[in-house]
């Protein structure tokens, strides 16, 4: 029985990779010392897992962006307009994960989504019928030939051909049309794997988790009976993850794998699957540890489960990459009582060596432990929020009037022009605002001076707001250090770590809070900067909230209670801050969902019976007791929202922005088919990039949605909040989204007249 795993952080326990990387966009450092922080990183986590006792080291599971982005430039599918770039491959790469703007050329980012029920995000290919599927690039090869200088022979890890067509967006063409090169491409990268030296290739394929068409499993299957009747020596690892295999189960037993590998975590049907029958042909990549959250396995769960699997052919490994977890826990400050209750990724790699032991005879004292750690409550309940919830009958979730009726009081309250324009919430995070929070905390300024210092924040932002022009302003959330962490230190049941960083998107990482035991409010949490804020406009301010649902999912949940009794009870903890916000004068609260879609079943037969029955009704209950005229909003990011529209109408809010502009506005046509009733904001720009809309840009952005969309329902904003742009690129943009805004507005307005 030997050990391994899909993937590691690639980030690096101090975020190495995201301070190399920004100071190579700033400038400060060249693409040689880059690439040397790069190699430095590899190195160090090909040498971790050979300490740790991993038998099997994967490698290609680095990157500087994105794994997706890096299949793509692998395969030459890169727009030719990136390719004509008189930059270097590296940049090129760059201008398409972040947009590029300079000397007149203008290249939009590809679109950027959830990978699969993660908070992770992908670039989506954009797939033209100019586009060809051919291998150029060499990172795959150079990687394994890195690592086999330092005396390991890994097992290079690559996006599989279907996952890879299913995660693409077609434009005059479809996937079949790339059936034929893709293979000849896969099978010029298993040539030259063999030639180098390499006995394995992991090949990922998550896309096989979901429901699977007839169409689909022709792709499937059109793509690797040749890609297997031609792979030559090399041995050809089938992994999924994020699900079962129920579809295709059966197929891919049959077809000449060497290995399958199967999520027995979040995978329901796999130990069925694997019980009914697994082939004394091939090796089964067993996912027995979570990639996903942060607690120590229960090695007896594990054992019970681990009944139907054929020992003989068995390596044990982690249900996803580990990209999805933080390092190491001992960079944390946690009691010893608390910290043994974690696993991280590194404490991972210790447990599957363990249960290696122990399911091959030889671990009894390692199981001993483990089963001591488990044998009594590792938190105390707190029965009030159990005894809330209990009492909660179906008047509590919902909210009255009816919403029409809750519009036509609001547009009296309020008189606001013909498509409002708003941000999203919060504004650059510079180093002077992130340079006060950290003097706070280490008490080298006091919490007055420390006031006063946000309270010129906000002055100064306010007044800019006004000066442009904006019809509903925000404080600038400037005491925030994240959106879920700020909400969690309020909270009780919360624990949060120091270096515990995740990474979210390209530089970006986010250090998610854990969820220890029961939540509740302990004091108003935004109400102070909230009302200071209205107390300086006569303009409308607008609170800013993060819902139950994205807290939950931005957490490390829990595993000893239900996701939805969390929601629940996080749900009513942020009621009560509604309630609060109300009650000192502010009429417009956005309450954030960014992370609704994330833990949505995979499989859409389990959407409302697992998730949405009771997602929905948590945001609902956050909001149903607030009066007509206080108009509820809610904001969601980077997601395929066009399949759950009447679940996202079902959360009866008044105004639901969405991060729109990398996905072109397709999500307009959803709302128009499906008769969306909630006034939207679709962003008009993508905050994730850092270049600057022009006037004409956002105009034609406008036209777009009214052309989808009844203007009166509109609302005009950024796609996203602001915290990580920068203050120059931010105010150019906002002023710019303003300019267009008023001339739209002028040209119906104009046309009323006539």
């Amino acid at each position: 029985m030997t050990t391994t795993i899909i993937g590691f952080p690639r980030i690096g326990e101090k975020r190495e990779l995201k301070f190399a990387t920004e100071k190579y966009f700033k400038q400060k450092i060249s693409q040689d010392e880059l690439a040397q922080t790069a190699h430095e990183l590899r190195q160090k986590n090909w040498q971790l897992l050979k300490a740790a006792g991993i038998d099997e080291i994967p490698s290609n599971d680095f990157s500087y962006y994105d794994q997706v982005l890096d299949a793509a430039f692998l395969f030459d599918l890169v727009p030719e307009e990136v390719k004509r770039l008189n930059l270097s491959t590296l940049d090129k790469y760059f201008a398409l994960a972040r947009g590029y703007q300079k000397d007149g050329v203008n290249v939009l980012a590809w679109p950027m989504k959830k990978w699969f029920n993660t908070n992770y995000h992908y670039l989506v290919p954009q797939l033209t019928a100019d586009s060809h599927f051919k291998l150029t690039g060499t990172k795959i090869f150079d990687e394994f030939n890195e690592a086999k200088e330092e005396g390991i022979v890994t097992r290079p890890v690559l996006i599989g051909p279907f996952t890879l067509l299913k995660l693409s967006e077609y434009h005059d063409t479809a996937a079949t049309n790339f059936i034929n090169e893709a293979v000849a491409a896969y099978l010029a990268v298993f040539k030259r794997l063999a030639a180098a030296g390499a006995k394995w290739i992991q090949l990922d394929e998550p896309s096989l988790v979901k429901d699977l068409s007839a169409t689909d499993k022709q792709l499937f299957n059109r793509l690797y009976e040749p890609l297997l009747a031609q792979k030559g020596k090399l041995k050809v690892l089938l992994q999924t993850y994020f699900g079962d295999v129920r579809d295709i189960y059966d197929r891919l037993t049959e077809l000449p794998f060497d290995g399958l590998g199967l999520d027995f975590v979040e995978g329901k049907k796999t130990k069925d699957l694997v019980a009914a029958g697994f082939p004394d042909d091939k090796v089964l990549f067993a996912g027995v540890v979570n990639g996903k959250n942060i607690w120590r396995n229960n090695y007896q769960k594990t054992i019970d489960q681990s009944s139907v699997l054929p020992v003989n052919n068995l390596v044990l490994t982690t249900s996803c990459s580990l990209l999805h977890v933080p390092i190491t826990v001992t960079n944390e400050n946690f009691p010893d009582e608390v910290k043994k209750h974690f696993a991280f990724a590194t404490e991972k790699l210790t447990e599957l060596t363990e249960l290696a032991a122990i399911l091959t005879g030889q671990g009894a004292q390692k199981l001993a432990a483990n089963k001591q750690l488990f044998a009594a409550p590792r938190v105390k309940e707190d029965p009030e929020p159990h005894k809330q919830i209990a009492s909660l009958t179906a008047a509590d979730y919902h909210r009255q009037p009816a919403r029409v009726e809750r519009e036509k009081i609001q547009k009296a309250e309020f008189n606001l022009p013909l498509l409002p324009t708003t941000t999203i919430g919060s504004f650059p995070q510079t180093k002077e605002v992130r340079n006060e929070r950290r003097q706070l905390r280490r008490h080298e300024i006091s919490q007055e001076e420390y006031d006063e210092f946000i309270k010129g924040k906000i002055d100064e932002w306010l007044k800019w707001q006004e000066q442009i022009g904006l019809d509903v302003l925000v404080h600038g959330e400037f005491e925030r250090n994240d959106m879920v962490e700020y909400f969690g230190q309020h909270l009780s049941g919360y624990l949060f770590t120091k270096n515990a960083w995740v990474q979210s998107y390209g530089t970006r990482c986010v250090k998610p809070p854990i969820i220890w035991g029961d939540v509740k409010r302990l004091h108003p949490i935004t109400v102070k900067w909230s009302k200071y804020a209205q107390s300086q406009t006569k303009k409308l301010i607008k609170g800013m909230l993060t819902g139950p649902v994205t807290i939950l999912n931005w957490s490390f949940p829990r595993e000893d209670i239900s996701l939805k009794e969390s929601t629940l009870q996080l749900a009513l903890a942020i009621q009560g801050e509604v309630l609060d916000l109300e009650a000192n004068g502010i009429k417009i609260i956005q309450i954030d969902e960014a992370a609704l879609r994330e833990k949505l079943p995979l499989r859409k037969s389990d959407w409302y019976s697992e998730y949405l029955d009771w997602a929905i009704p948590a945001f609902r209950l956050v909001h149903s007791k607030v009066k007509p005229e206080t108009q509820i909003h809610t904001h969601m990011c980077y997601s395929e929202f066009s399949d759950i529209i009447p679940a996202i109408d079902a959360m009866d809010a008044d105004v639901i922005s969405f991060e729109a502009s990398r996905s072109n506005l397709e999500i307009l046509d959803a709302l128009k088919a499906q008769h969306f009733e909630t006034e939207v904001g679709p962003g008009v720009y993508d905050i994730h990039s850092p270049r600057i809309p022009s006037v004409s840009e956002v105009k034609n952005t406008i036209r777009k949605i009214l052309s989808k969309i009844n203007v009166a329902k509109v609302w005009i904003n950024p796609d996203c909040g602001l915290k990580t742009r920068g203050v120059k690129e931010t105010r150019a943009s906002l002023i710019n989204v303003v300019t267009a805004a008023k001339e739209i507005r002028r040209e119906i307005e104009g046309n009323d007249d006539k």
